[in-house]
């Protein structure tokens, strides 16, 4: 179990489908003096047009903004290129930056991205994921969500949504858009962009740990009660019996978000840390993939933990100093594709049931 420290570099990871103006709203930002002693690692330079705003080109793959942010150009290997960021900034060879923001191509999955700064020994020793920021645009959304996975992916493990093109879209589209990436990522809260622009304060500091106070901050991290009105509203609240008669619509298969679930599970028994290391193997395996995130607040032995999980892999549990109330119950939040709740449940139901089995008896009779 590692005390994940928030002195670790936070790095943000900006990521929307091909035309849901990333590049547009990655432009605003890096003219923005609220991204001062910020680097920003992009596939090209000349993609964003940045060649009238430069100040100083350091070097090859590093330029300074007028904003006072670092501008970077990603190598073939992104774990390389953050190492030597930091390296060069180590040796006083860039300006000191306090945080990170990578931008995807369009056609990217993020979990790669995540991966690497979980799995990296050297990234992971001075970096750490903040949040992921999702653009979404608000005129072809949803028929991109429709016939594109990675689009549909890419909204539901986001931190942050951002709305773009709303100054030309329909506003009764918009509406309808926003209810649906509320069910598809109930927790992330929908940005619109003015102008393609976002206040650099609205989409930074989206982690587990608020950099203000230097301490985790687990009720906005977790947002746990959004999974739960999400649940109510669509008539799976699985605390009732299970009469699941509905009056809403049937999903409609043909949407990739059909195959969505996000809910959120809670325990009233502490795990130990056997049924822990049991829960999270059976999930890994068996999930892989569709497991799209997880994040929770676990009851450790009766310590405090936070936990979370890109498809099938997990950070280090981060021990907490405190817990942030007087509820100790594990509350854990899901994002699933084609894995419904009541699977996951079944699986957090028979945790610590095999361990506490007793093996069978050898048999002593010889053929």
């Amino acid at each position: 179990m590692n005390d994940t420290p928030a002195a670790l570099i936070p790095v943000t990871v900006l990521t929307g489908f091909l035309g849901s103006g990333k590049t547009t709203l990655l432009s605003a930002l890096l003219r923005h003096p609220g991204m001062k002693n910020v680097a920003v690692l992009i596939n090209e330079f000349g993609a964003v047009g940045l060649d009238h705003v430069l100040v100083e080109k350091i070097d090859g793959d590093v330029v300074l903004m007028q904003s006072g942010c670092l501008c970077c150009t990603i190598r073939s290997d992104l774990a390389e290129s953050l190492r030597d960021l930091f390296l060069k900034r180590v040796r006083g060879a860039v300006p000191e930056f306090d945080r990170v923001v990578i931008e995807t191509t369009g056609l990217a999955d993020p979990a790669p991205i995540i991966h690497t700064l979980m799995t990296d020994p050297l990234v992971a020793a001075r970096y750490r994921l903040d949040g992921v920021v999702t653009t979404v645009d608000a005129v072809n959304a949803d028929d991109t969500l429709d016939r594109q996975i990675e689009c549909v992916k890419q909204a539901a493990v986001a931190d942050r949504l951002i709305l773009t093109k709303t100054d030309i879209a329909d506003a009764a589209s918009v509406e309808r858009l926003a209810k649906r990436l509320r069910g598809l990522n109930p927790a992330a809260p929908i940005i619109r962009a003015a102008q393609g622009a976002v206040e650099p304060a609205a989409i930074l500091d989206c982690g587990l740990y608020d950099p203000r106070t230097k301490t985790a901050d687990v009720a906005r991290w977790l947002q746990a009660e959004a999974y739960e009105d999400h649940a109510r509203d669509h008539g799976h609240d699985h605390g009732h019996d299970h009469d699941h008669d509905h009056d809403h619509a049937k999903p409609d298969v043909n949407r990739h978000d059909a195959s969505i679930q996000a809910f959120a599970l809670t325990r009233d028994a502490p795990f130990t840390r056997e049924e822990l290391g049991q829960w999270l193997d059976t999930l890994s395996v068996y999930l892989g993939p569709d497991l799209l995130r997880v994040k929770g607040l676990l009851n450790l032995d009766g310590a405090p933990v936070a936990l979370h999980g890109v498809q099938h892999l997990f950070y280090p549990l981060a021990l907490l100093k405190a817990w942030p109330d007087a509820d100790r119950r594990s509350k854990i939040v899901f994002i699933t594709r084609d894995v419904p709740r009541d699977f996951v449940a079944r699986t957090l139901e028979l945790v610590g049931t095999a361990l506490a089995e007793p093996a069978a008896p050898v048999s002593s009779s010889s053929g």
